[in-house]
């Protein structure tokens, strides 16, 4: 599961290439606002849950920030060397997820409104089928 930040639109921008490069689709994408992420994320406080995005696997660990890196892209297609990379580097992953998460507001103006709005449709589609499918209707 990938919790991010609902209210910016560089942040829904990235996931959504993420979700576009996760063809078998294994990320389950849940805004850090919606009530299933509080759950997800009870140790936090509320500006430590806001204060980067989090990868939670399915046996419960949880990774945040710069530490989510690697394992994030090991689960996507050909994402094992970048995962390499990364990994490598932890502290340097770390250093540049920061600042990219410090200068998001100034980043997502590079980014062209209707990138961002498609963008957000992606999310949202990706999202509703996750919801949809984890509660199935009962039979009529």
């Amino acid at each position: 599961m990938v919790l991010y930040d609902a209210d910016c639109g560089f942040c829904k921008w990235l996931l959504a290439g993420l979700l576009r490069w996760d063809r078998a689709e294994r990320l389950r994408p849940l805004a850090l606002q919606r009530p299933g992420a509080d759950e997800l994320l009870l140790d936090l406080g509320p500006a430590e849950r806001m204060a980067s995005w989090h990868l939670i696997s399915p046996t419960g660990t949880r990774r945040s920030g710069g530490a989510a890196v690697a394992p994030l892209l090991r689960l996507l297609p050909r994402g094992r060397v970048p995962a390499a990379a990364f990994a490598r580097f932890p502290k340097l992953t770390e250093r540049g997820y920061r600042w990219v998460a410090e200068h998001r507001s100034q980043l997502s103006g590079w980014v062209p409104t209707s990138f961002k709005r498609h963008a957000s449709e992606r999310v949202h589609q990706r999202e509703e089928r996750e919801r949809r499918d984890s509660n199935p209707r009962p039979p009529a």
